[in-house]
């Protein structure tokens, strides 16, 4: 796979789609327990980011909320960057080598020129490469072309059912995108992602899809809590942290009975 190849990956992932239903008016938050499966429009690093520079990400599938509101495909979803320090190899004998850090804040997603505030966790995050290879289809028969989403969910395109590898139906892929209700897991995230009794918008991630994907050498600090809401911390011991342009990450709205606590 080539730079090309991403680059059209993510032009594709982030185009309005047609056909939309009209959005009601949002309120001033989001339900808890909504998703936003987002893609990072630009790159982030802790080698030329500094702090309160712009992040910028799109969604790329419907999220549809209880009262009926809309939020379509490639809405915005800004933040900032809150801290950067990049690495810097300590040649003293025996050094301990210091972390260098990357923390980014999501502040809110823009839906027909309303800015509405986020207060989230990252429920999972992929680098580009595997975020694509959750796109491609394997098996030799087109109608039987399936798809391994981030976490490892299978999505055959002819099927209404997605399915965990104990061959559970663990999501549905509809006209206007994959939706499941979410699992209860830990993987390498630093928080133990929730379980959901009500339907959320997943696209390539699966229903138990929980920390980090792809990105070796780096440790997840924090993903969002009550106290540090929307906020994702990144942490490396052998280079500087980065996001790549065309990442793909599952956002989660916090639980309101734990904005307090978590």
């Amino acid at each position: 796979m080539n730079i090309a190849s991403l680059a059209l990956i993510g032009s594709l992932a982030v185009s309005p789609a047609i056909g939309q239903p009209s959005q009601h008016a949002l309120t001033t938050s989001l339900p808890p327990q909504t998703t936003l499966p987002i893609v990072f429009t630009r790159s982030v690093s802790a080698d030329h980011d500094h702090v309160g520079d712009q992040i910028s990400a799109r969604t790329i599938q419907v999220v549809k909320l209880s009262d009926g509101t809309i939020i379509p495909r490639g809405s915005r979803v800004v933040g900032e960057v809150v801290a950067a320090s990049p690495f810097s190899f300590d040649k003293t004998p025996y050094a301990k080598q210091r972390s260098s850090t990357l923390a980014i804040r999501f502040n809110e997603v823009i839906v027909a020129n309303q800015h509405v505030p986020l207060k989230v966790y990252v429920r999972a995050m992929a680098d580009p490469i595997t975020s694509n290879e959750a796109r491609e289809s394997f098996g030799s028969d087109d109608t039987q072309a399936t798809q391994e989403q981030v976490g490892g969910d299978q999505l055959t395109w002819s099927q209404s059912e997605v399915l965990s590898r104990d061959g559970d139906v663990v999501a549905y892929n509809r006209r206007d995108g994959v939706y499941a209700h979410l699992i209860a897991h830990s993987g390498n995230s630093p928080v133990s992602c929730d379980a959901s009794s009500v339907e959320v918008s997943v696209d390539i991630f699966s229903a138990s899809a929980c920390g980090l994907y792809g990105f070796s050498g780096l440790t997840a600090a924090e993903v969002g809590s009550a106290s540090n809401p929307s906020t994702l911390s990144l942490v490396s011991s052998r280079r500087s942290p980065k996001i790549w342009q065309h990442s793909t990450a599952l956002l989660e709205v916090l639980p309101e009975q734990t904005v307090a606590q978590r």
